[in-house]
């Protein structure tokens, strides 16, 4: 199946025939035409155009498109984002609907013809102020496969919906007033993904331990203090998310969910971990920020599969020894913790790729760090570096280094071969004491972005004309009173910000107008430099044909040009002068 080409929005709707990618314009609900713009191989036999695609998201529609209901063949239809009150009854007409958008409008009542469309497979009816006696029409459609409800302040899911969605996969009830689910959930046995996020749910819903189908089951932002022993029993759960809660000791029957690959936990009260953790041997992404754990339990250590893991914020001041055994971390993020020194065992870890130290007390940076070949990103924002910690610059692969000083102690210069990191692309050193940019700036050739806002920058260099792959340069609040002449030389630059400097070439005037009037500020400067170069050079001309060039004097007299008193003896006072500037000496 083609892709749909990309259009921008407005009346026009993205539509695929199926023999043929077209583009139906559409005014005041009319087809005024359509335009092909990929065309499949010819056949023998004369094929009727069908449309099976529409997209009519966010063009302020009002009403259903009268237009769209003839359209009988539909099986793809987009109306999210608009202002639809009503569900038309001639929504029956779509026999051959899968899939059907209708969130973000303001429909209250569901019509019992939604209730007909036999061949639907997935429903989107969150945010809308939806009547909740209307939606057990919902039930009708027994071949249902996903259903979303998100933000329509449901207080009880619909017991009807239990009883005849037999074949849902995929139920989204998230940003609701839920604070129980029905015992009916349990027919609800082909059920792979819940989504339970930000309700009022103050115990584990205990009938969803029985869905051993589940394998994504998330109640982020609730109010659980606990997990339930039969957690265990969800044998094919592959993603957990009970972030935000305040859970403070995780069952050992978690362990028992073998399959698990994303186990979030940040943001609870935890202070025990399950002894048989280790046992979760497909555990790729482990999230415990936001707990006062004060100090990582060793068993975390032996997960050999882990790739990612957040340990922002956990009062952590050390790593355990055992720490190395992560071999396939990839990444980890330890920021808004308490280490003064740069951790030594992160120096063992080979794949490691992204690193966030942030806002620590750390002041220097171990050498053995040359040893991260494959990192990519380093954040080491908020930090007591007394100076730029130029062990970094055997970061050959690094491609991000964010190294402000927001919250920790400013430097305030950058080191000459800061050009060893080649393969930089964004660098982010705002909030520090920079008065000047190394000249050899322009040799990281891959830099995009340069962020060196709230410094005391007072110039730039000329080679930074020469980063021709910089997209964003970030100069704000500095002592900046000019720019480079060639600046605009940047073809690929977007976005400049200077203000609060005290600019006066360009004026802040202009540059409050953003890109486009500083770069024609600069073009005007040159061409008038250019235009009072080539006058001048042609009235020089014009002097030394006509005698009155420097010269001039002899040119008319015809003399080798004797002194005069007055001026014999200035000369004598001058070399006097010289004489005394010399016995100084």
């Amino acid at each position: 199946m083609s892709d749909l080409a990309e259009y921008p929005l407005g009346k026009m709707f993205n539509v695929r025939f199926s023999n043929a990618i077209t583009s139906v314009f559409m005014n005041n609900n009319e087809i005024l035409e359509t335009v092909q713009v990929k065309q499949e191989p010819e056949v023998s036999s004369p094929v009727k155009q069908r449309i099976l695609f529409m997209d009519s998201a966010q063009q302020k529609h009002t009403e259903f498109p009268v237009s769209v209901l003839d359209l009988e063949d539909l099986e793809e239809l987009h109306l999210e984002k608009n202002q639809i009150e009503i569900i038309p009854k001639e929504i029956s007409h779509f026999h051959n609907i899968r899939i059907l958008y209708l969130n973000n409008n303001n429909i209250n009542n569901i019509c019992e013809e939604l209730g007909e469309l036999k061949s639907l497979q997935s429903l989107d009816l969150s945010c809308n102020p939806l009547n909740h006696n209307s939606l057990d029409v919902i039930g009708n459609i027994q071949q249902l496969r996903e259903l979303r409800l998100y933000n329509v302040n449901l207080e009880e899911f619909p017991v009807q919906l239990c009883k005849r969605l037999y074949h849902l996969q995929l139920l989204g009830l998230s940003n609701n007033k839920l604070k129980c689910l029905p015992p009916e959930m349990t027919n609800l046995i082909h059920l792979k993904e819940i989504y339970l996020q930000n309700n009022d749910f103050r115990s584990f819903p205990i009938q969803l331990c029985a869905l051993t189908t589940l394998e994504v089951l998330d109640l982020e932002k609730n109010k659980l203090t606990s997990l339930p022993v039969e957690i265990g029993l969800l044998s094919n759960l592959e993603k957990l998310f009970v972030n935000f809660n305040k859970l403070s000791i995780i069952p050992d029957a978690l362990c028992e969910c073998k399959k698990l690959s994303v186990l979030d936990l940040s943001g609870n009260c935890l202070y025990k971990f399950p002894c048989g953790i280790s046992e979760l041997r497909e555990l790729n992404e482990l999230v415990l920020s936001n707990n006062d754990l004060k100090k990582l339990p060793s068993r975390i250590c032996h997960l050999r599969s882990l790739s990612v893991l957040y340990l922002k914020n956990t009062g952590l001041s050390t790593l355990p020894s055992a720490f190395t055994k992560l071999e396939s971390l990839k990444i980890l993020d330890l920021s808004q913790n308490y280490f003064t020194n740069f951790p030594s065992a992160i120096c063992g870890l080979k794949q490691l790729q992204v690193l966030s130290m942030d806002d620590n007390f750390i002041s220097t940076v171990t050498p053995a760090v040359r040893t991260l070949k494959r990192l990519s990103y380093l954040g080491i924002t908020g930090n007591r570096f007394a100076a730029f910690p130029e062990e970094v610059l055997q970061l050959e692969s690094l491609e991000k280094l964010y190294i402000g000083q927001d919250l920790g102690v400013p430097f305030s210069r950058l080191p000459d071969n800061f050009f060893m990191l080649k393969n930089l692309k964004e660098l982010y050193i705002e909030n520090n004491n920079l008065e000047f940019l190394p000249t050899t700036l322009n040799l990281l050739c891959n830099l995009e972005v340069l962020d060196c806002h709230t410094n005391n920058l007072k110039k730039l260099p000329d080679t930074i004309c020469q980063l021709h792959g910089l997209q964003k340069l970030l100069l704000q609040n500095n002592q900046l009173t000019s720019l480079p002449d060639n600046l605009d030389m940047l073809q690929k630059l977007d976005l400049i910000l200077l203000y609060g400097n005290p600019m006066v070439d360009p004026p802040l005037e202009v540059c409050s107008l953003g890109k486009s009037a500083i770069w024609e500020y600069l073009q005007d400067k040159r061409r008038k430099h250019a235009l009072a170069t080539k006058i001048q050079a042609l009235w020089r001309g014009v002097m030394v044909r006509k005698g009155l060039g420097p010269f001039s004097y002899l040119l008319q007299t015809g003399k080798k040009g004797k002194k005069s008193k007055k001026e014999k003896k200035g000369t004598g006072k001058g070399k006097k002068s010289d004489i005394k500037g010399k016995s100084k000496k």
